[in-house]
């Protein structure tokens, strides 16, 4: 039953009570309102007959406003019966306002209720909450008390929050009020206070807002690459940023109409506290003193997280780290990769002679997913310490603030280097480092260091390093579960049973234990649709390499087993006995032109159109290539072969479209001979109506691998089993639903 809410000749409040609940709300009520109307002056004047339909639509907004709320809602119908009594007395003063024209009583009533409707129509698409309700009425009344007597209505808007402030813009009745403009300039900037990200978005539309400059400060903090496009563009807000005189705008100004400002950004911190200037870099940019700017790059990011030790985090440090990837790759680890083939290590590494030991470092850091396996051992980890006068793996982390050193002893461990990293150490601190490389992986914003940890776990065959960590593993697990950290609990508890599965004596079956999908097999049923057909799709790129391995592929399918048709965008092979097995891969046309793209997306867009769903997947190309397999990846792959690196995002990713997908990976880029040899293996199993028994397929692919530099490669693949990052993620994401 609707509560009355005003006391008036043509308002009835006499209706049935059913219980005494209803009877106590009533009576709050109506003794509220008797209240009211027992002040100074006792009575709502006679409401002339022109003007009472006006006030029966505020009445009816009052009672919509009403069924908003619970019959159980004791405190919000009291606020709602002070909101009852506030428009109680805003109608009444409008009536006996003897000065007032009868337009302008019109006018308000009018305004009154199209108050009463914004906060409505505000309430129902959830952009208020329904304890605003009292706030902004008495935001409202204090307008319209301003607006009557022709006061600047500004200071309500900056009394009041944003949601309020957006109900009044728009009323009628103050449409033509002086403060007005003012209140639309500060609406925009409290918007920009809630939401930076959208402050030049905002000021684009608004340039000569009242607040333009403090606001564009605050995004050259918030968002400063952004500012830069804004502050190229010739137009106003262009022109208004460029004018700004705050120390950081006018960098970033002045860098925005340069051709290489943003090789400066990385800097940006250093710049705008005068630690560097620009005239110091710009010899860096060009080509002959690259290396230069990668040591710059390198210096600074060790500056930086000094500073974050301390709390103070670097503007743009996340460029910095991006650019600094990047030059890494570009520079060296590419370099070094197109050398694997020679044999002289002094020529092969040259390229690293004159790099310290922390930039050759951040080379292996930053280089982990693009590097060779013979790039770390032979090349960047030994150089390390060479570069030291006295070679301490403790030293080499304290000078670099132990940035990244989970990572590096992931990817120790990763090319069986950490136990002579550990000898490197003072002993108590080796046992240190390992603790902390476990401990307080529940901080993190995602699962990439406790990937890196049980990724590094399958890696290491000490037992006395593995017990280390499967004792730090529980300690941690103990504590979360005296804090009653659910994510920490879920880490650690995940953590131990993969660990203590890697002991086959500890009878351990992953699937049972973790609720997913069995590991160590993949059935033929499983890979096989409706028509108990095999459906595979390949992913091939041309670029100067992937002619040479696309012909390689075909090759392999050239016997009387299989049938090869050739499209112009594409080649389909099928089997022509046994289970039937269907082959889909793009050529690698010319990828200057994204040729190779188009013929994936066409092919995608074929199998699509044709119901023929992939449940085996296979990435053919360099792993830089890798996210654009991983955008075209079909949902229905249950096999995953990336034929290169797997790493945190890229696994996690390939999870998030096919949650069940085993994945096989390698340490290093692919090799083209094993990714052959591995694609037959499996493709002649399946035509064989064999089940793909992970253990046994490895076992007897690495009895046909005989070439010692191949056998190499190929202990750096990792079949799903083992895949013990992708399994945690598997996993971890079970347990979270």
């Amino acid at each position: 039953m609707a509560l009355p809410v005003f006391l008036t000749l043509n308002d009835s409040i006499f209706e049935p009570f059913h219980c005494m609940k209803q009877l106590y709300i009533f009576f709050l009520a109506f003794f509220l309102s008797v209240s009211l109307l027992a002040q100074s002056d006792t009575s709502m004047p006679r409401i002339p007959a022109m003007r009472q339909l006006h006030h029966d639509y505020i009445i009816e907004s009052l009672k919509k406003i009403d069924l908003f709320y619970t019959s159980s809602d004791i405190v919000g119908k009291q606020n709602k019966s002070d909101v009852d009594s506030i428009t109680l007395s805003i109608r009444r003063e409008i009536e006996k306002d003897s000065l007032m024209s009868q337009n302008d009583k019109f006018k308000w009533l009018r305004s009154s209720n199209d108050f009463l409707n914004a906060f409505i129509e505000a309430f129902q698409t959830k952009q208020i909450a329904i304890e605003k309700l009292k706030p902004s009425v008495l935001a409202f009344r204090n307008a319209i008390q301003l607006a009557i007597t022709d006061q600047s209505v500004y200071s309500v808007f900056a009394e009041n929050e944003l949601v309020i402030c957006n109900l009044l813009i728009d009323n009628f009745g103050l449409q033509q009020n002086a403060g007005l403009s003012r209140a639309k300039d500060l609406i925009v900037f409290k918007y920009c206070e809630q939401h930076p990200e959208n402050i030049l978005t905002a000021l684009n539309k608004n340039p000569d807002n009242e607040f333009a400059d403090t606001l564009i400060i605050k995004a050259a903090f918030a968002d400063p690459e952004k500012l830069y496009n804004y502050a190229a563009a010739p137009n106003a807000l262009g022109k208004k940023i460029q004018a700004n005189d705050h120390p950081l705008v006018k960098i970033i100004a002045q860098l925005s109409v340069t051709k290489t400002g943003r090789m400066y950004f990385p800097f940006l911190d250093n710049l705008y506290h005068g630690n560097i200037t620009l005239d110091s870099i710009t010899p860096l940019l060009t080509d002959n003193n690259s290396e230069k700017y990668y040591q710059l790059l390198v210096a600074t990011r060790i500056e930086y997280t000094k500073r974050m030790q301390i709390g103070d985090t670097a503007l743009l440090i996340d460029v910095l780290t991006a650019k600094l990837k990047l030059k890494a790759i570009e520079l060296y680890i590419n370099e070094i990769n197109g050398l694997h083939d020679v044999k002289d290590l002094k020529i092969r590494f040259k390229k690293l002679d004159s790099l310290s030991a922390q930039e050759l470092y951040y080379l292996a850091v930053m280089g982990e997913q693009e590097m060779y396996t013979s790039s770390f051992v032979s090349g960047i980890y030994p150089r390390i310490f060479q570069k030291m006068l006295h070679p301490n793996a403790d030293s080499l982390l304290l000078s670099l603030n132990d940035d990244y050193f989970k990572k590096f002893i992931k990817i120790a461990a990763t090319y069986n280097t950490l136990n002579d990293l550990l000898l490197k150490m003072d002993s108590v601190s080796s046992v240190k480092r390992m603790q902390h490389f476990v401990d307080g992986l529940e901080h993190s914003n995602n699962l990439e260091e406790a990937v890196d940890v049980a990724d590094s776990y399958a890696s290491i065959y000490k037992p006395n390093l593995r017990t280390l960590i499967l004792q730090e593993v529980q300690k941690e697990l103990n504590r979360n579960n005296v804090s009653k950290n659910n994510r920490g609990i879920k880490i650690y508890q995940l953590m131990q049973d993969l660990f203590l599965s890697i002991d086959t004596a500890n009878h351990i079956n992953l699937a049972l234990k973790l609720g997913i999908a069995p590991v160590y097999a993949m059935p033929l049923k499983r890979l096989q649709d409706s028509m108990g057909r095999v459906v595979m799709q390949l992913f091939f790129y041309g670029d100067k390499d992937g002619a040479n391995i696309f012909s390689a592929f075909v090759e392999g399918f050239q016997n009387g087993k299989w049938k090869i048709l050739f499209k112009p965008e594409w080649v389909e092979i099928s089997s022509r006995k046994g289970v039937p097995i269907s082959i889909f891969a793009n050529r690698p046309l010319d990828a200057e032109k994204d040729q190779d793209d188009k013929a994936q997306i066409d092919l995608s867009d074929y199998l699509r159109e044709q119901n023929i769903q992939p449940s085996i997947v296979i990435h053919r190309g360099h792993s830089y290539y890798l996210k654009s397999t991983i955008e075209k990846l079909a949902s229905s792959a249950q096999l995953v072969i990336l034929g290169g690196c797997g790493g945190y995002q890229n696994l996690n990713e390939i999870l998030e479209i096919c949650p069940d997908a085993h994945i096989i990976s390698t340490k290093q880029i692919g090799t083209g001979v094993i990714n052959k040899g591995l694609i037959n293996e499996i493709s002649e199993r399946l035509r064989l109506a064999q089940d793909l028994d992970w253990p046994s397929l490895w076992n007897d692919l690495s009895k046909l691998i005989t070439k010692p530099k191949l056998k190499e490669a190929f202990e750096d693949y990792i079949p799903p089993h083992k895949n013990l990052g992708a399994i945690f993620i598997m996993a971890f994401n079970k347990m979270a639903l």
